[in-house]
């Protein structure tokens, strides 16, 4: 038998419990759609404006891969590469081998009379184009007196025209290549001696006054130095140290005080440690200004907090169970830890480590303070050499005017983002191969 359910609330009476209930329960499920919603437009604004950042300088980096070249009929002259005919190696690499390129660029339009147009002429071509010159008759003496086709690598401003960062069809008094040598470019172009070809050279070459003939090498080899010895030096200690704290030390106000300090100095901005650095490793121990050993040292201590902290909680996360079993069977305390639990928790600790190089590789400031922002032009080949690293080398290029070093600063940004998303790749791998679920 049905019966006839009461209504939910009668007139001048208060509403029932439930319905209060019931009502309540509405608005919170309410307000948590509007926070759920809120925090999913958080989340997609903050992806589309990394979106925009990478897109820009993607954009405005990739053409840096690509290097235009020109070619020209070269010819080797006798006279001005080996006045003497001796065939001395100091002598060839002496010659005069861009008045070369200026008489083969006279040759191929021999309009161009007037100096301040010949001038604007030899611009086509980078100073550059002497070294791959020399670099020939250094590797086959034999073409001294012959002429050749050779593929030069173009001026800046020529580059920048045709990759179309240089809008041909600005007015002349704005644009910074003239209609003169707009012609020229085309009459190369109508002959098929203008090319892109990818730029090696971007990677194989060190820093340089003309954009053209800028490349990263230094900056790479600088960087591998300074990380390799940082990870030398910050690996063992602050493994070492996280297994004394955590292990070992006795518990008083001594170790409370150390822990946080090295939580603190997870904290400090990183120009402070560039300031000890220069303070404590030059101006005191002696340590060479500008290269990878003292900018190791200065990283090893930005780190060292960071590492400290991860291997800690990674020796928290092994079970005690672990410790016991082991000291159980005889095993002393060392040989409980270094046989036993450091071995599993170290996954956790390389994770750490490979996240405090990456944080290291990204640094700019506490090198900057040890003057490894100076001009290096050949790549370091040790620790105690005159080094540069990636950061500063962006930051350096940043700060010039010329069009070209533009797209040079952001194709080194997209390198650095390259190996800076593949270390914390690794990282995220080597946690989910080797970490163990309790």
């Amino acid at each position: 038998m049905n019966r006839r359910q009461p209504p939910a609330s009668t007139a001048g009476q208060p509403p029932r419990t439930i319905d209060r209930i019931n009502a309540g329960l509405a608005r919170r499920y309410a307000r948590e759609r509007r926070f759920r919603r809120l925090g999913r437009l958080a989340v997609f604004t903050g992806i589309g404006f990394v979106s925009i950042l990478f897109i820009d300088i993607f954009l405005k980096g990739h053409t840096a891969f690509r290097q235009t070249v020109i070619r020209l009929d070269i010819a080797y002259d006798p006279a001005v590469i080996d006045p003497a005919g001796s065939g001395d190696p100091a002598q060839l690499l002496r010659a005069d081998y861009f008045g070369l390129v200026k008489q083969a660029l006279r040759e191929r339009f021999p309009e161009a009379t007037d100096r301040r147009v010949l001038r604007e002429l030899y611009r086509l071509v980078s100073q550059g184009a002497a070294l791959t010159l020399r670099d020939q008759v250094a590797r086959d003496p034999a073409i001294i007196g012959t002429r050749q086709s050779v593929w030069l690598l173009a001026g800046d401003d020529i580059d920048m025209l045709i990759k179309g960062h240089i809008d041909r069809f600005t007015p002349a008094s704005s644009r910074r290549v003239s209609d003169r040598t707009l012609a020229w470019v085309d009459s190369l172009a109508a002959a098929g001696s203008i090319d892109r070809r990818f730029n090696l050279n971007f990677f194989l070459a060190g820093d340089s006054r003309q954009p053209e003939m800028a490349g990263i090498a230094g900056a790479l080899k600088g960087s591998f130095y300074t990380l390799a010895l940082t990870l030398l030096l910050s690996f063992p200690i602050g493994v070492g140290a996280a297994l004394y704290l955590e292990e070992f030390a006795p518990r008083n106000r001594w170790t409370d005080l150390i822990e946080v300090n090295i939580n603190n100095l997870a904290a400090v901005p990183s120009i402070i440690f560039g300031l000890l650095g220069l303070a404590v490793f030059i101006n005191f121990f002696g340590v060479p200004r500008s290269t990878p050993l003292v900018g190791a040292l200065v990283l090893t201590l930005m780190t060292l907090p960071t590492i400290i902290i991860a291997s800690r909680s990674a020796l928290r996360s092994v079970p005690p169970s672990i410790r016991d079993g082991a000291l159980g069977v005889g095993a002393s305390p060392l040989q409980t830890q270094l046989h036993h639990v450091l071995p599993l928790a170290l996954p956790g600790m390389l994770t750490g480590t490979i996240i405090g190089m990456a944080q290291a590789l990204g640094e700019t400031a506490p090198l900057l303070m040890i003057g490894m922002i100076a001009f290096i032009a050949d790549p370091p080949s040790g620790i105690t050499d005159p080094a540069t690293v990636l950061p500063v080398q962006i930051y350096l290029w940043a700060d010039s005017p010329e069009r070209a070093f533009v797209e040079r600063t952001s194709a080194a940004i997209m390198v650095l983002l390259g190996f800076l998303v593949a270390m914390n790749l690794l990282a995220v791998m080597l946690r989910r191969k080797f970490e163990r679920r309790w």
